[in-house]
C-alpha cells in the first residue's frame, strides 16, 4: 500500500491520504471542488462545482499512474438531489461507456459547505 499525493488536486484537510495505491487499484478519498492552486471553492452552482471536482479527480488519477477512463466505481455525495440531472450532465463529460458503477446520495453537509464530493476506485 502506497500513499498518493499531488499538488494538482486539493490537499487532504485531515488525517487521511488523497489516494492510496493498493497494487492493481487506486482508491481516492472524497474530492471536493477546490481550486488546488488557491484553496478556494470554484463556483457557487452545482455544475461548476462538479466540473472542478471531476477535474481534480482526473488530475489525482493521472498523478497516481492511471486515468479517469479506468474508473470502475464512483460514489457521489451531493447537497441537493434536485441538482442530480445537472451533475449527471457534467459526469457524462468525464466518463464514457461502459460507465463506472456509481452510488449517488444526498447528504446534509459536506466539507467547506460545497455542493458535491466524489470518490473513486480505478484500475491501474
Amino acid at each position: 500500500m502506497k500513499e498518493i499525493r499531488t499538488d494538482r488536486a486539493p490537499a487532504a484537510i485531515g488525517p487521511y491520504s488523497q489516494a492510496i495505491d493498493a497494487g492493481d487499484r487506486i482508491f481516492t478519498s472524497g474530492i471536493i471542488p477546490v481550486i488546488p492552486a488557491t484553496g478556494e471553492i470554484n463556483g457557487s452552482d452545482a455544475p461548476t462545482q462538479a466540473r472542478q471536482a471531476f477535474e481534480n479527480l482526473k488530475a489525482l488519477l493521472e498523478d497516481a499512474g492511471t486515468d479517469i477512463s479506468k474508473v470502475i466505481k464512483t460514489t457521489v455525495f451531493i447537497k441537493d438531489m434536485n441538482d442530480f440531472a445537472k451533475i449527471n450532465e457534467v459526469y457524462a463529460e468525464f466518463f464514457t461507456k461502459p460507465y463506472p458503477a456509481r452510488s449517488c446520495v444526498e447528504v446534509a453537509r459536506l466539507p467547506k459547505d460545497v455542493l458535491i464530493e466524489i470518490e473513486a476506485i480505478a484500475e491501474k
